[in-house]
């Protein structure tokens, strides 16, 4: 059997992965988090979230179209900052799922209990954790049919609401007035009720929402035509952004009082759906981010799964076993690996419940953070290689800010998850050292 992976992923398959990466969890439910935090502010910081992306990504783009035959994001990166960076990203890409698995899996559960309240959640992390095994052992072609239908789903979902809103919000104009209709989004303390402050902060939050789009670099190895399909899928960022978070985000907070949208325990989404009479909305919206959150813990798996068998597949010790391809041409050793974590996951919210939730979060914002700065650094030497002046002013606006929402998040954090995210970076950097010398203490 040939030790490759097969490239099964259709261009309409990347394109799915890009749309449902942007679409998840932080825009159904975080959305009211945000909007409590910076008010109709939240707005600008979606958007300067969204910038932000739309530059990592391009640069993400100009990283893939540059090099041959690269696996990974340390196979995109190696070229311009070296073998020990690019070893650093992929532990830390892998750490970054790692964890997000585990608090996309306990969020899921804690919502699947609204339906089943004397169910324990870790009954409901197993059947989860036990699905995704399934469906990432079984063929790379069955993880994108199921991703492309759920990001399916998910649009679906959002140009419904879009629809509702815009007619409750044409309906306002029609009885009060254009000016008037728009000006009640500032009646509440205004278009930044919580000043600088408030907006610095909800991009935490924002930067969590948008934080999956990068993984379409990891399909490079198994899309069929990955220069063509990965560069178009990321063209399409911005005009992403602003469909699915802007538009909404606006009618939302032009029908409520943002304060009323920070309050609801539900989704804000539920607000409008219930508004225009939809029988059993609350449920349907809890449907979607259950299935938002599903598609999440799925492509976490494939992520992670695929970092590890980058990282592993050369090794000639004991972690080399854990790049063995099935006959689906799946590297079944380091799936089930990975969904160990799930299992794991299982445990942890047996003794912590909901709380593990809120602990494991706070570190995901650096690591999305990091991971977009090493790719814009890269990005960024490119640039200089090349002579292109354009791309080298964007990359590095993108790295300063990037560095300076690193500092606000880091102020704002509690400093217990610092200190647990430091620590986690700390052994991914000096196990490098570790790997030279022994391959079989190579850390995972």
């Amino acid at each position: 059997m040939e030790n490759k992976l097969q490239k099964q992923m259709t261009s309409r398959h990347i394109m799915m992965l890009a749309l449902g990466g942007a679409i998840g969890a932080g825009l159904f439910k975080g959305s009211g988090e945000a909007i409590g935090i910076a008010g109709p502010s939240v707005i600008l910081a979606f958007l300067l979230g969204g910038l932000v992306l739309f530059i990592v990504m391009n640069g993400l783009g100009r990283l893939v179209l540059s090099g041959d035959n690269a696996h990974g994001l340390s196979g995109i990166i190696k070229p311009f900052l070296g073998e020990r960076t690019a070893d650093f990203i992929d532990w830390l890409y892998w750490s970054l799922w790692m964890v997000n698995i585990i608090a996309e899996a306990v969020a899921a559960a804690s919502f699947m209990q609204l339906w089943f309240p004397n169910v324990p959640s870790w009954v409901f992390v197993l059947a989860l954790a036990f699905l995704t095994t399934l469906i990432n052992l079984y063929s790379v072609r069955l993880f994108a049919e199921t991703e492309y239908w759920l990001a399916f789903i998910k649009i679906a979902v959002i140009i419904i609401l879009i629809i509702f809103s815009a007619y409750l919000v044409g309906h306002e104009i029609f009885k009060i007035g254009f000016l008037d209709t728009f000006a009640r989004m500032n009646s509440h303390g205004g278009f930044a009720p919580h000043g600088l402050k408030g907006l610095v902060n909800s991009l935490l939050v924002v930067i969590y929402s948008y934080g999956g789009s990068e993984l379409i670099a990891i399909t490079v190895s198994e899309a069929e035509d990955p220069k063509t399909a990965i560069p178009k899928a990321i063209k399409g960022v911005m005009g992403r952004i602003i469909a699915f978070y802007i538009v909404p985000m606006t009618l939302l907070l032009i029908i409520y009082r943002w304060d009323a949208l920070a309050a609801t325990t539900a989704s804000p989404f539920v607000m409008v759906f219930q508004k225009m009479h939809i029988p059993f909305a609350t449920d349907i919206v809890n449907f979607v981010i259950v299935l938002a959150l599903f598609s999440s813990i799925n492509s976490g798996v494939y992520a992670s799964s695929r970092t590890l068998y980058f990282r592993v597949r050369e090794n000639t010790g004991f972690t080399s076993k854990l790049a063995v391809l099935n006959k689906h041409q799946v590297p079944q050793r380091a799936v089930l690996f990975c969904t160990g974590t799930l299992y794991l996951g299982v445990v942890l919210s047996y003794f912590l419940g909901n709380q593990l939730f809120n602990y494991l979060v706070g570190s995901l914002s650096y690591s999305v953070l990091l991971t977009w700065l090493l790719i814009s650094v890269a990005a960024f030497v490119l640039a200089l290689r090349k002579g292109k002046n354009s791309e080298r002013f964007f990359s590095g606006l993108v790295i300063l800010v990037l560095g300076l929402i690193f500092i606000g998040i880091l102020m704002n954090n509690p400093i217990g998850v610092t200190i647990f995210t430091a620590g986690l970076y700390l052994v991914i950097f000096f196990s490098y050292r570790k790997k030279q010398t022994d391959p079989l203490t190579e850390q995972a």
